[in-house]
């Protein structure tokens, strides 16, 4: 997508969205390829992705609950030149989300709780400020709970993360904004689900996602993830930019995010949890249909509803959510009007798994879509750089960018997330080779910035 910032120090609000080229042509109307068509057409985009991107990890497009496509590419372990499978384990990162999500909905149907309670009715000292803070609110991360680093929680004292030190550490944080008046994506939200899920069901996170989704489910290698154990065909994350030689990246524990970011699946394991969306297997259609509908549309078209995103895509609705956490990028979408479901999962985290989503949707329904190609850096002086220097700001999602120029390399900051270094295509187009994401600089007629289009790859 792309998103329009106006520059800072001069904080504005988004004024505009748009989507890939080749999302913008109608879909609707093309023509359906054939299986035939889409194999090679897959096979071809899959063999760039492969050799520009360095794709690592597995793809699963699939028709009414079948796999058309089921292939995987790269290495699980590369040390031990184990290759990637279908039966692949991979860290599902933030798509965990909307396992938390289906859980706290099985509570309500229970009549363990209601989305609409209040937080702290789950939770003694709650801070005065979290009071207004509903279930619901939690679920939309519209509650304002800010995230913690680890390095501000302080000394681990063990694995995993216990609970109270992570709380501890929140609690001293303020609120991001008052509940319920803005949008901002929150990891310590979905943390706090994890704990309501423990405290109503009197079982662990895990424990209970095992007993009421996994194993009902038959997804057999699907579980929440401890470092300690053995869990058979699981990938190692990695990071690998073009041109640059294949790293490991480190083990990163889940601190403060395990119903944020803790389980762990195959792409045939998601294909069943796919299928049982359709049904009510799990939860009934009314159930459903609320953990599906945006509570509050951030972009044009797109908002956030349970531990899912909405948008429209191809003249159709999307249900998608993505993952990145430690080499691992990934990504589910599902279009329910065709019960058409695209499932990437990386072991390379420097890719983008929205994009190939994107694509292999595209391929599928007959619109037009690039073939990946290798982005070309240029030098742009210090002076030019020093122009776009400062802070960019759109405040639904809120999210801010900061710029800054260090030694003639222009850094990109997002929120409170890592520096990253920008590389210039021309004087106002720059890219990062960490991300599919690019940055657009737009200038008055007096050379004057006036903002900033980011687009992103999913």
């Amino acid at each position: 997508m792309c998103i329009n910032f106006n520059p800072v120090n001069r904080f504005i609000t988004l004024v505009a969205l748009c989507l890939f080229v080749f999302q913008s042509t109608s879909a609707q109307n093309a023509a359906a390829p054939s299986a035939r068509q889409i194999t090679a057409r897959v096979d071809e985009y899959m063999k760039s992705a492969v050799e520009v991107e360095r794709f690592s990890g597995s793809i699963l497009v699939a028709r009414d609950g079948q796999a058309i496509i089921s292939k995987s590419y790269g290495m699980a372990n590369v040390e031990l030149d184990v290759p990637n499978t279908p039966n692949t384990v991979f860290r599902l990162a933030s798509i965990t989300k909307q396992f938390t999500a289906t859980a706290i909905m099985m509570l309500q149907e229970r009549g363990k709780l209601n989305v609409n309670d209040p937080f702290c009715k789950y939770l003694t000292d709650c801070p005065a400020a979290w009071q207004p803070i509903t279930i619901r609110q939690l679920l939309t991360m519209t509650s304002g709970i800010p995230g913690v680093s680890a390095m501000e929680a302080g000394p681990l004292q063990g694995l995993p993360v216990p609970w109270d030190q992570w709380l501890a550490a929140v609690k001293k944080k303020p609120l991001d904004f008052t509940p319920g008046e803005n949008f901002k994506y929150s990891n310590g939200g979905y943390t706090l689900l994890g704990f309501i899920i423990e405290r109503v069901s009197g079982k662990s996170y895990g424990e209970f996602l095992q007993e009421n989704i996994f194993t009902p489910l038959g997804m057999k290698q699907t579980g929440y993830e401890d470092s300690r154990r053995i869990i058979k065909n699981r990938a190692t994350g990695y990071r690998q930019l073009p041109g640059d030689p294949i790293t490991n990246v480190p083990y990163a524990e889940i601190f403060g995010l395990y119903a944020a970011g803790g389980i762990y699946s195959t792409t045939e394991d998601l294909l069943l949890w796919d299928k049982a969306l359709y049904t009510d297997k799990l939860l009934s259609h009314k159930s459903l249909d609320e953990m599906f509908t945006p509570f509050k549309e951030m972009l044009p078209g797109k908002g956030y509803a349970y531990g899912w995103w909405s948008s429209k895509k191809f003249d159709r609705q999307e249900i998608a959510h993505g993952g990145n956490l430690a080499g691992f990028i990934n990504y589910i979408a599902r279009f329910p009007s065709e019960r058409v479901t695209v499932i990437v999962l990386s072991n390379n985290g420097v890719g983008s798994s929205g994009k190939i989503s994107n694509v292999l949707s595209a391929i599928v329904f007959g619109a037009p879509y690039e073939i990946p190609h290798e982005r070309k850096a240029v030098h742009v002086a210090s002076s030019i750089l020093d122009k776009y220097v400062g802070q960019y700001r759109i405040q639904l999602p809120l999210t801010n960018f900061t710029f800054t120029n260090e030694n003639g390399k222009l850094m990109a900051q997002r929120d409170a997330f890592p520096k990253t270094e920008l590389f210039a295509e021309s004087e106002t187009d720059f890219f990062l080779k960490t991300a599919d994401i690019q940055f657009k600089f737009v200038k008055d007629t007096n050379g004057v910035v006036t903002g900033l289009i980011v687009h992103q790859g999913d």
